[in-house]
């Protein structure tokens, strides 16, 4: 017969509930405040918490928080626990619980007991946009409890386990921030010229000419003009600034204004304020391509639909395969994708700008131009916003973009693919392994709590 007995959370410790701070108290100095957006691994992290002036501090001191307390989620991030190690004294929130351990019972096993009974906190959890659960709720969870003289061996046993994983999530850490690194440096070297042979030194050696870019400028910015059917007097695109660096043989700096497609529409935003509201989405029918389906120079696949007849008396804004569409507002900017075919009938919504490019210049190119490292460099100084960073249509039409040409295009987009889809695998199978890793910490718990009860 097993010595092991079920038990309650309850009966190793006690949750303290917070405090109820209101967001009208927040101050830039003073006492850190822990919400439910701290918790979200082993150590709390403060760096950007909310602060409350410290004469808060005299209404709420049974809610203080100290250097090596343990706090629990109770709101949106049930059940996460994340130990309190940065200022001396924090304030607790009012859905953070503190973990008030009853003698006998170590912190390190506590944590372990309620890793175990997540998912029962979890199943507890009530309510449609942010889930929640009490206190009581989550002392009333069970597991098995070991004797007294087994516990400090269960907990280092699944601590030796966890520094193994621990380990191993970060060798794959490691090897996750050196593929964005060397992602970011294929762009880089594809927009400076170093990545593929040179047109204009490879027309040197083969005795022949070629088109360089400023020619191929020339000629779509004649056709814009030609073909210019909108509203008034044609209106030059706008120029490059003159403060940019150097560019090889052959390649030109052009404005993704210049760059447009020689038809009404090219370049235009999303409709704003009541022409198009969340309320306006259906289960199905055309997409709405909406800021969180531009990735870095990916199209993330997140769907919302619009009617038939809605869509119809939006056409001014519709995208299609093959477009830019670039982000006017996040992080870096100017952050853009392309619509792939599987789309179908969209439209791009507020702050997503779409750009068709011109036929003449490979938009696969100008996609991996506005995503590079030296692109979003220089946008950022044009772009404002605080916190989010935000760039105007004006401004989104200005920047400029390094164009080699026609052939060298081509080449770069062939060799940046062949090099990026390597990277892809690797980040693939990276986040497999720290997924499997993050299941068999769940595993390691489990099999040792789960011993047969007497």
């Amino acid at each position: 017969m097993s010595d092991w007995k079920q038990a309650r959370v309850g009966d190793i410790l006690k949750i303290r509930n917070g405090y109820a701070v209101k967001s009208s108290a927040y101050s830039k100095e003073g006492v850190p405040l822990i919400r439910q957006s701290d918790i979200s691994g082993d150590v709390i992290d403060i760096s950007a918490a909310k602060r409350v002036p410290t004469r808060v501090m005299e209404e709420c001191e049974q809610y203080l928080v100290r250097k090596g307390d343990l706090l629990i989620g109770m709101s949106g991030s049930l059940g996460k626990i994340g130990r309190y190690v940065d200022e001396e004294v924090a304030v607790q929130n009012q859905r953070t619980g503190l973990l008030q351990l009853k003698p006998g019972f170590s912190a390190g096993f506590a944590k372990l007991v309620l890793k175990f009974v997540e998912p029962q906190i979890i199943a507890e959890g009530k309510g449609i946009a942010v889930q929640n659960v009490s206190a009581k709720e989550i002392e009333d969870c069970t597991f098995p409890l070991p004797p007294e003289a087994e516990r400090n061996r269960v907990v280092a046993e699944i601590e030796k386990q966890f520094t193994r994983l621990d380990a191993g999530v970060a060798s794959l850490n490691r090897v996750q921030a050196a593929l964005k690194l060397y992602r970011a440096s294929v762009l880089k070297a594809a927009c400076e010229g170093r990545l593929v042979p040179n047109e204009a030194e490879l027309a040197r050696k083969e005795n022949r000419t070629y088109e360089t870019s400023e020619q191929l400028l020339h000629g779509i910015l004649k056709e814009q003009r030609e073909k210019w059917n909108g509203k008034g007097k044609y209106k030059k695109p706008a120029m490059p600034s003159f403060d940019l660096p150097t560019l090889p043989e052959g390649w030109v700096w052009a404005t993704v204004d210049q760059l447009r497609a020689p038809e009404r529409n090219s370049i235009t935003d999303g409709p704003f304020g009541s022409n198009l509201k969340t309320e306006h989405y259906t289960k199905q029918g055309p997409r709405v391509i909406r800021l969180q389906n531009i990735g870095d120079g990916v199209f993330v696949d997140e769907q919302a639909h619009i009617s038939y007849d809605h869509f119809a008396r939006l056409e001014k804004h519709r995208v299609f395969s093959g477009d830019l569409v670039i982000a006017a507002l996040g992080e870096n900017p100017p952050r853009a994708c392309i619509i792939p075919e599987t789309v179908g009938p969209s439209i791009v919504k507020a702050d997503c700008i779409r750009f068709r490019t011109h036929p003449d210049v490979s938009a696969r190119y100008l996609n991996f131009a506005l995503n590079s490292e030296p692109v979003r460099s220089r946008t950022k100084r044009i772009s404002h916003g605080v916190g989010r960073p935000r760039l105007n249509l004006s401004e989104i039409k200005s920047i400029a973009i390094p164009v080699p040409p026609v052939p060298e295009q081509q080449r770069i987009v062939q060799e940046v693919e062949l090099r990026l889809s390597l990277v892809d695998e690797l980040e693939s199978a990276a986040t497999l392994n720290c997924e499997r890793c993050a299941r068999l910490r769940k595993a390691i718990v489990i099999q040792s709590f789960g011993h047969q009860i007497s």
